[in-house]
């Protein structure tokens, strides 16, 4: 499936859709970016793989997102804003959301509270958006650092998923455990079903 997601909309608005940790301090900064020790679930990064939405939750969790980021957002404004995200000729979605459903959707995110951040996945390591590295040099350090801790974990896992994707290469379990120099069995040990799905999503989508 190509790859047309269209940000320009929400450039044109200064929509927020990605955004670092606000309370979460870093073990250590470097130039390509921050880890963190302890991970992190404030980091949001919306559009980041080229994995575009394929169902209603993912869909209702991207706009509790939006919704999240940007409280300068009235109503009318939030409606055009999914109406656009739910356009499947925009490149976000890959179906076609009828009336009813997005109406219900909509109200259930705009109802929500703005307290609360929406459940998110923990993070350890946070490249920079113009860091300069390529995918492979982003791996390289994943694979560093997680190998200094001796423990893979989940957030690991999904972090070398979205390199090995952005460099449009088909995400396998030994690639991974390449990368993390450890064995396929403590990927598959590690990996939730919400990661293999994830992995099987990726890779239809390159």
């Amino acid at each position: 499936m190509s790859h047309n997601r269209n940000l320009d909309y929400l450039h044109r608005r200064n929509i927020i859709y990605r955004r670092d940790p606000i309370k979460d301090k870093p073990t250590e900064v470097y130039t390509w970016g921050k880890y963190y020790e302890q991970g992190t679930y404030e980091c949001y990064e919306l559009f980041r793989s080229k994995a575009k939405i394929t169902t209603y939750r993912s869909l209702k969790w991207h706009l509790l997102v939006l919704w999240y980021l940007n409280p300068q957002l009235d109503p009318d404004d939030f409606n055009a804003l999914a109406k656009y995200i739910c356009n499947k000729k925009c490149g976000f979605v890959t179906f076609t959301i009828n009336t009813h459903s997005f109406n219900s959707i909509v109200y259930e995110v705009s109802m929500s509270d703005l307290d609360t951040p929406p459940k998110n996945k923990l993070r350890k390591i946070i490249f920079k958006d113009a860091c300069g590295l390529t995918p492979q040099e982003k791996m390289s350090i994943v694979g560093h650092i997680v190998g200094k801790s001796k423990m893979v974990e989940e957030d690991d896992i999904y972090q070398c998923m979205l390199d090995i994707n952005h460099n449009e290469e088909k995400i396998t379990i030994s690639r991974i455990s390449k990368i993390l120099n450890c064995s396929t069995r403590t990927i598959h040990r590690n990996m939730s079903n919400e990661l293999k799905k994830e992995k099987e999503l990726l890779n239809q989508q390159l």
